[in-house]
């Protein structure tokens, strides 16, 4: 019996030994790092290697947008270049208009929505979050033409256009600022509010110096990513279009891509690109400060009790 239990211990010391060598992290093998390492550069090569190349051909001396003739800054600065020709100035101007307008409807009725509906205790709580979120999981096309016929049959009061395209871009965009925002909203004790209200300030007070402050990070994201959902959109904003003169910058790409384009539309696009990277590093340098200001440090002393004292004795 003695010999059995000598022999048994180190073949489950040996079994439990080997088990855990088998459930090691992949990172944490010797291989693991390079293999991972080694995806991640194969991913941003092939994902962002059409990118650079496209851009690169907005410095084309020649008109091809595929054969490189050399280097040149003419699309930038010349006659027909992307800031002088009216088709793709226009594009942009009206990009940046519908970014714009699309954040400031946007973020602050997604954000209203997000605490009304946060706060919302009844039976039709969860269905109305549910169908808050709708559009997120409807193809864009339906979507887009749902909305055409909606504008083009019952709401005539909104015209194709301007109007329309902000509506349809709206509707697309509030769910995305109702999930960041109520993501955010659910890490925020109730007690502050209450807090606030017990010393004195009014429910619109509370709101404004305690509730929009802790949520200022989460209504930055919105602004950024309705801003970059904004400026990439197509479909909605192809069926809500009017005349050329509320074509987008997608809206022309897709248009010229079929005929003899010139590297300004490249350009084009390289504006566009630009501005959403300079716009996304601005907002993360926003976010960082303003994730800072919110680390409260207590002092060690006020929350260290006495040995043996009852927990909650401590000083806050």
């Amino acid at each position: 019996m003695s010999v059995s239990v000598g022999t048994s211990t180190p073949t489950s010391g040996g079994a439990s030994a080997a088990g855990a060598r088998t459930r090691r992290p992949i990172r944490h093998l010797p291989w693991g790092s390079w293999a991972l390492g080694g995806f991640v550069i194969v991913y941003l090569v092939w994902s962002l290697a059409p990118v650079i190349i496209a851009f690169l051909f907005s410095f084309n001396a020649g008109h091809s947008r595929s054969v490189w003739q050399g280097f040149s800054t003419e699309w930038w600065t010349g006659p027909q270049s992307v800031f002088n020709d009216p088709l793709y100035r226009e594009a942009i101007l009206h990009s940046l208009l519908l970014a714009g307008l699309a954040v400031a409807v946007t973020v602050p009725l997604g954000v209203s929505l997000s605490i009304f509906l946060g706060r919302w205790r009844g039976v039709a709580s969860r269905p109305a979050s549910m169908l808050a979120t709708l559009p997120l999981v409807v193809p864009e096309l339906v979507l887009s033409l749902a909305l055409f016929f909606l504008v083009t049959k019952l709401l005539h009061f909104i015209s194709l256009g301007t109007p329309a395209q902000v509506v349809g871009q709206v509707t697309y965009i509030l769910p995305l600022v109702i999930v960041i925002t109520r993501g955010r909203l659910a890490s925020i004790p109730a007690g502050f509010e209450e807090a606030a209200l017990d010393l004195g300030a009014t429910p619109l007070g509370a709101f404004r110096l305690v509730l929009v402050p802790l949520l200022a990070p989460a209504i930055l994201a919105s602004a950024i990513v309705s801003f970059a959902v904004s400026i990439d959109d197509f479909v909605i904003t192809q069926y809500m279009s009017s005349t050329s003169a509320t074509q987008s910058v997608p809206m022309v790409i897709y248009n010229s891509t079929r005929g003899s384009a010139t590297p300004a539309l490249n350009a084009s696009a390289m504006v566009m690109g630009v501005a959403t990277i300079l716009l996304c590093g601005a907002g993360y340098v926003m976010f960082r400060v303003l994730s800072r200001r919110e680390e409260i440090s207590l002092p060690q002393a006020s929350t260290e009790a006495a040995p043996g004292a009852p927990l909650g004795e401590g000083v806050w």
